[in-house]
């Protein structure tokens, strides 16, 4: 990592007195007045004490002298030897360090006429440097020691002495002016300002072996810096090595050695350093907890980082904002966004205001997960309390529409964030461009660019693939070809993206040749076409039609990986050849690869065919292969077995996917209860139902819908009532009722389908007023009867034989603008001649 420095040393010689050399003396002596001691204000000018008195054995402008007789020329021959610059003592040089001692009262004069001094040519050496240092040390000006450091280290080359010279300098003046310890702790932020992380060590140890270490702050400023550039193990042996030779940590030290941990996943490591903490006496700081909270977040910890932000709040260690953030940040991460939602809460309890990351946190993570009702409410939520959205923010919401289908809404939201003068920014403007393209408005999108440019913001390689994919999806090859043109004349080179992107269009208009001449161009310009790069001509050319050539292609390559292969499974799918996909796919299972998303594509295809028997075969393989399906697979599967009427398959394939560990929601729950009703097994669905709640899943308006709508047909009085908490008591009831109580108490407010389905039951037991009261109730709440509610209570009129009341319901669903369908009128003709029999027989 770092080789310790070199030492340059030079003899060591007496300086003997002599009355008959008094320029030596004089020049001696000159050295001793720039010696600024700790009060400044001693200045040792005596020459009447013998030479050796002065200095014998002591130090002198920062050399050392041995108290041996020696020859006083020797001691002048080394001062004047011209190898060593740093020793270089001229006149000129003598008289720019006695003017700058002159103004060690005076730290900043001292400065700028160092400053000036080199404007007008002077080459300052290491005495001149060394002089200034002292001062600057002394004064405590940390910014101007910094200053004159970097200026130094940048132009090494230039001052015609090495860093090495004034740094022996330096640790010559200790003894005499222990401020200078100062400049070491200067000189070593400096380096690693710059990133010159050996020579800092270098600097720091080399100090050490002199017997003084440097301030704990430097060192945790060094070491800080060393982790967050991910030299981890430099930071960790200088902390071990200062520990051993009797350095005390503090808290900082620690918390510094916890966030590099941290930072590679070395969790328990973290863990222990808190333990070393309490053994050592030393309470853990805020950063610390912070930066281990992040850590585990950081790692998919979020649970343990909430259990150590929990403790901290029990134990009245006030953590900011900042450790909530990396929580909620984390959770989201997981998809665990109701334990999100509940610390967001906790948060403004403790009186902290969430700041515009956290909500982008939040925002951002409901987004990945499609939720757009929550990132929408989230958002309102966020600017109502006057804080500012931003472009990232937009830019979750943007992205998600785009997601789910609703580029033309993106790009609706992109015009009225715009003109609300939120600023927008590259990144936001592609994915508005990206939207544009998919709704075939490839001239608008082009026009966005020509904006953006007028704005001068900085179009990348990014925009232009963006536009040459729109161009693609329209079947304008050439207009495409000619961005990427456009992209060589402005000097932007096109990348392996760039490239994909155009030959998967070319396959995808089944411009087979276009795309093997693309292929080799891209070789030309030094870029080999990689497994994505031949995955989506394959795929392509299958959604173009050219199946025949998709396969010839993949067999044509000398590199044919899984994913190739995988790519051809999903062309099949595309091009509704899914008998193929699945012999393909099963093929690749025994030779023990398969690729869940191809999966997942081939199931989609057979469960909208109706081939649940090859759906439940490709379970069976990846369950062999240990791949495990994804959630939305197990309830595409149970759906498609319900549709069939295979209810005891698709319970069958239920329970053995809960003992395998799928979690089922109320969308599965409700296909499967929906299937028991229409069978009429009503019995197993109110079964069903329970299982549900007792596993903690919500029931909502769609289940109890299906429920009312089931039990609206056949008349179940002896049920389990589900209000009942001790649940061990029967009970002679309508479940109907039960089960509108309980949508009551649970504050589930029914829909418009909901109440169709309570008025058709009403009607069907001829209680003809319960269900017009529910149908006014229906209306007063602003919900919008349809066709199937008009149709539900005009039979019921018709039944009881007020056809008068009928036929106004038919002129009133006329003014509402709601057609009567065939069904509708012939229920009215037939309750209308069914009067007429009556009147007739009366």
């Amino acid at each position: 990592m770092w080789v310790p420095l070199v030492r340059l040393s030079f003899p060591r010689k007496l300086v003997q007195s002599s009355r008959n050399n008094l320029n030596q003396f004089r020049f001696i002596n000159w050295f001793s007045s720039c010696s600024i001691s700790d009060d400044d204000d001693v200045c040792a000018t005596n020459t009447k004490k013998s030479t050796q008195e002065i200095y014998g054995g002591g130090i002198v402008c920062g050399f050392k002298w041995a108290s041996k007789s020696a020859d006083v020329d020797s001691v002048t021959t080394d001062i004047t030897n011209t190898n060593r610059n740093r020793l270089v003592a001229d006149s000129e040089t003598l008289e720019v360090v006695n003017k700058l001692n002159s103004c060690k009262t005076k730290p900043n004069s001292a400065f700028l006429l160092f400053c000036k001094l080199k404007e007008d040519g002077f080459r300052h050496n290491v005495l001149t440097y060394c002089a200034l240092v002292r001062i600057l040390c002394y004064w405590c000006l940390d910014r101007k020691l910094d200053s004159l450091f970097l200026e130094l280290i940048k132009g090494s080359g230039d001052v015609g002495f090495g860093l090495k010279d004034l740094l022996e300098a330096m640790e010559e003046e200790v003894e005499v002016s222990p401020s200078i310890v100062r400049g070491f702790d200067a000189l070593v932020k400096s380096l690693v300002n710059l990133n010159m992380f050996d020579d800092a060590i270098d600097v720091l140890f080399h100090t050490r072996r002199r017997g003084f270490v440097q301030h704990i702050f430097t060192i945790n400023y060094l070491m800080n810096r060393l982790i967050e550039c991910g030299e981890l193990g430099a930071a960790l042996s200088i902390y071990k090595q200062l520990k051993g030779i009797g350095l005390v940590p503090n808290d900082y030290t620690y918390a510094i050695v916890i966030k590099g941990f941290c930072m590679e996943g070395r969790l328990e490591e973290a863990g222990e350093v808190f333990e070393e903490m309490e053994l050592a006496g030393v309470a853990p700081s805020v950063f610390a907890y912070t930066a281990y909270i992040e850590g585990l977040c950081n790692k998919g910890r979020s649970d343990v980082g909430c259990q150590v932000l929990q403790y901290c709040k029990r134990e009245n260690i006030l953590l900011d904002a900042y450790a909530y953030k990396a929580v909620i940040r984390g959770f989201c991460d997981e998809m665990k966004f109701d334990e999100a939602e509940s610390l967001f809460l906790d948060m403004e309890k403790q009186g902290m205001v969430p700041d515009s990351c956290i909500y982008s946190a939040m925002i951002g993570g409901y987004c990945k997960n499609y939720n757009l009702l929550k990132a929408l409410a989230l958002h309102n939520d966020m600017v109502s309390k006057g804080i500012k959205t931003n472009c990232v923010i937009v830019g979750f919401i943007l992205q998600c529409l785009c997601k789910i289908g609703m580029a033309s809404e993106a790009v609706d939201q992109f015009v009225e964030f715009k003109s609300m003068g939120i600023y927008l920014d590259e990144v936001t403007y592609n994915i508005a461009v990206d939207a544009l393209c998919r709704l075939s408005r490839v001239e608008e999108a082009s026009e966005l660019l020509e904006e953006m440019k007028l704005k001068n913001m900085s179009l990348d390689i990014m925009h232009y693939t963006t536009l040459i994919k729109g161009y693609c999806l329209l079947g304008k090859v050439v207009d495409a070809s000619n961005i990427l043109e456009e992209m060589h004349e402005k000097g932007l080179k096109p990348d392996i993206i760039t490239y994909n992107v155009l030959a998967a269009g070319f396959a995808r208009n089944g411009l087979v040749s276009q795309v093997l001449d693309l292929l080799v161009y891209m070789e030309a310009q030094g870029l080999r076409p990689e497994s994505v790069t031949h995955s989506m001509v394959i795929e392509n050319l299958c959604i173009g039609g050219k199946v025949k050539e998709a396969k010839a292609f993949l067999n044509n390559l000398v590199d044919k990986s899984e994913e190739t292969y995988t790519a051809l499974v999903r062309g099949y799918c595309e091009a509704n050849k899914t008998r193929k996909a699945y012999e393909l796919i099963s093929k690749l299972a025994k030779h023990g690869t398969i690729n869940k998303g191809a999966c997942f594509k081939v199931l989609s295809n057979l469960c909208m065919e109706g081939d649940n028997v090859r759906a439940i075969l490709l379970f069976q393989r990846m369950f062999a292969l240990n791949v495990e399906p994804k959630t939305i697979m197990y309830s595409k599967l149970i759906a498609s077995l319900c549709q069939a009427g295979e209810v005891q398959k698709a319970r069958q394939f239920f329970d053995s996917s809960v003992e395998r560990g799928f979690t089922p929601d109320a969308v599965d729950y409700t296909v499967m209860i929906n299937s028991y009703c229409r069978e009429n097994s009503l019995r197993e669905a109110h079964d069903l139902f329970h299982d549900m709640k007792k596993r903690g899943i919500q029931p909502d308006i769609i289940t109890y819908t299906v429920l009312l709508d089931g039990f609206s047909k056949r008349n179940i009085r002896r049920v389990r009532s589900p209000l009942d908490a001790r649940g061990n008591r029967e009970e002679m009831a309508d479940a109907s009722t039960i089960l509108w109580t309980e949508m009551k108490q649970l504050g589930i407010q029914p829909d418009a389908i909901c109440y169709t389905v309570l008025v058709d039951r009403h009607c069907k037991a001829d209680n003809l007023r319960d269900a017009i009261a529910l149908f006014d109730v229906m209306i007063e709440r602003g919900l919008k009867p349809d066709t199937v509610t008009y149709t539900a209570l005009l039979s019921g009129c018709c039944k009881r034989g007020d056809v008068d009341r009928a036929v106004t319901l038919v002129n009133e669903m006329s003014s509402r603008g709601i057609q009567p369908d065939a069904y509708t009128l012939s229920v009215l003709q037939h309750g209308i001649l069914k009067a007429k029999k009556v009147q007739f027989r009366n």
